[in-house]
């Protein structure tokens, strides 16, 4: 029998082993002292959502996104974010920035404003995109906010893993291909990632007011799934029935590029009843089944840095996977930042897990499957009597979650032995305990929170929202450090008007080169 990577990388010497690299894009809404969407427009302390490197903006104006740079370590990443969320927390006045991943009270579409990012080409391509979203979705679930994880291994060891793989391809195709091996692992197993971290299992009324769900009441002003991790996840969040016809399942990068390249490129009826303009305004950049690649929803993606003016696609095909995307976590309503140490240090191990075991291609049947048990988890995962399919059996999901986490023991002590401490058995224990009844799942957290504060998810989480606000704006920055984010707002403002400035061609002329290219 051939040797088994995690043998291979057990080889290893310490002084391989250079880490991780990683990185946190986080979501949340400005909220104003009602607990409703802010209104106001992004503060201007906070720079050019268009050019900050740090601040910007997702879907709408009051959502906010702070992006770490890239770390090579979770203390540092924590640091950076915490750093960022210091700035803003100074700076947004009476406002709160909402801790929950669903979001404050809502009254329809009209209530959540589209991010604006000024009149370049650029910006307003990335506006008349939102209003594609609007029409096609409503903006109700583009008010949904999450944490996305970036994560990628450093050159050296790609060049050490390769030597030891015997593979003769190119560096590019040997680490695009190893990504997506470790995507289709992480395919067949982030539902436990839905069990140990999803955080929303509760919402304001005023999210589902005239639609038609299977929730639960949990007072007046607040519904509840019985059983539910992430409601963020499920059939009111992320979902897209357009999409559901591009069959993605990550087998390989030319097959990825390939099929989002022709969603790009191939019309959908209900997109072309609605037309690209509506009173001579554009409303959607085409009526493709996805207007751009990042209107594809999913769990985790396979990324690369793109260019100025480069496409994902073409950065993809061009030079390869440089990182992988997780994109299902919800916000720890518990944490001032939205994420924990204990958290990204479990999933740092869990995805080189997913990358070190055996991972053949996924056919169309296993393809439903995985996509079954990641949907019952969100749905119902805190239902001890539901079961999960794996390798053809139906296996009860606590005994499911518990196989998994103690196959990354003996990872774990690797990597703790190479680094000197307990950083990885101590992430991996955090979780056993919450499975083995020590503790609770964030989802069964955040409604007992609720039940003993007396208060519904809008009251709750402004609550939250306050107290972290208080904390961060206790901490404070210190003089370099204000003057540092204070520096780069200003600079980001200043670099908008460049890029307006420097346009040449009207957006009709844009758009249209833009959709050949």
């Amino acid at each position: 029998m051939a040797e088994s990577r995690h043998s291979m990388f057990r080889q290893f010497a310490a002084s391989d082993w250079n880490g991780f690299l990683k990185g946190v894009e986080k979501e949340g809404l400005r909220v104003d002292r009602n607990g409703f969407i802010a209104q106001t427009p992004h503060p201007e302390a906070l720079g050019s959502a268009l050019t900050h490197p740090s601040i910007t903006t997702d879907y709408s104006e009051s959502l906010l996104e702070l992006i770490t740079p890239v770390c090579s370590s979770t203390s540092e990443l924590l640091e950076s974010l915490r750093n960022t969320h210091r700035f803003v927390q100074q700076n947004l006045g009476d406002e709160v920035f909402w801790s929950a991943s669903m979001p404050c009270e809502l009254k329809g579409d009209a209530s959540i404003p589209i991010a604006e990012y000024g009149s370049s080409n650029t910006g307003r391509l990335k506006h008349v995109y939102r209003q594609g979203l609007a029409v096609r979705y409503g903006r109700m679930m583009q008010s949904i906010a999450g944490t996305h994880y970036n994560l990628s291994l450093p050159d050296s060891f790609w060049e050490k893993w390769q030597g030891m793989l015997g593979s003769q391809q190119s560096m590019k195709d040997f680490k695009s291909e190893q990504y997506f091996w470790l995507i289709r692992n992480f395919r067949r197993r982030s539902w436990l990632l839905m069990l140990l971290f999803g955080a929303s299992p509760a919402l304001d009324a005023s999210f589902v007011d005239g639609v038609r769900h299977d929730l639960s009441r949990f007072d007046n002003s607040s519904w509840f799934g019985k059983h539910a991790t992430s409601l963020r996840m499920g059939d009111l969040g992320y979902h897209n029935n357009a999409q559901s016809s591009l069959n993605i399942c990550f087998n390989n990068l030319s097959t990825y590029t390939q099929t989002l390249d022709r969603a790009i490129h191939t019309n959908w009826p209900a997109y072309e009843a609605l037309g690209t303009q509506r009173d001579g305004k554009f409303i959607q950049i085409n009526t493709s089944v996805l207007q751009i690649e990042n209107e594809y929803y999913s769990a985790v993606r396979p990324k690369r840095t793109a260019r100025s003016g480069e496409k994902p696609i073409q950065a993809l095909e061009d030079r390869g996977v440089e990182y992988v995307e997780v994109r299902c976590l919800d916000l720890d309503p518990f944490s001032p930042v939205g994420v924990s140490g204990a958290q990204i240090d479990f999933l740092d191990l869990f995805l080189l897990d997913c990358l070190l075991s055996e991972s053949p291609r996924i056919d169309d049947d296993e393809c439903e499957m995985l996509d079954d048990n990641f949907k019952d988890v969100v749905a119902k995962g805190r239902n001890h009597e539901i079961t999960l399919c794996r390798a053809g059996e139906r296996t009860p999901i606590g005994e499911a979650a518990t196989a998994l986490l103690d196959r990354l023991e003996s990872l774990a002590e690797v990597l703790d032995g190479w680094n000197g401490g307990e950083v990885y058995r101590k992430a991996l224990a955090t979780q056993q305990n919450v499975l083995s009844g020590d503790g609770q799942v964030p989802s069964a957290r955040v409604i007992e929170a609720m039940q003993s504060s007396g208060l519904g998810h809008r009251d709750w989480g402004m609550e939250m929202a306050v107290m972290h606000q208080n904390t961060l704006r206790q901490e404070g920055l210190d003089a370099s450090q204000q003057a540092a984010f204070a520096a780069a707002s200003k600079d980001s403002l200043d670099r908008q008007k460049q890029v307006e400035a420097s346009d040449t061609l009207s957006f009709n002329e844009f758009l249209e080169q833009y959709l050949r290219s």
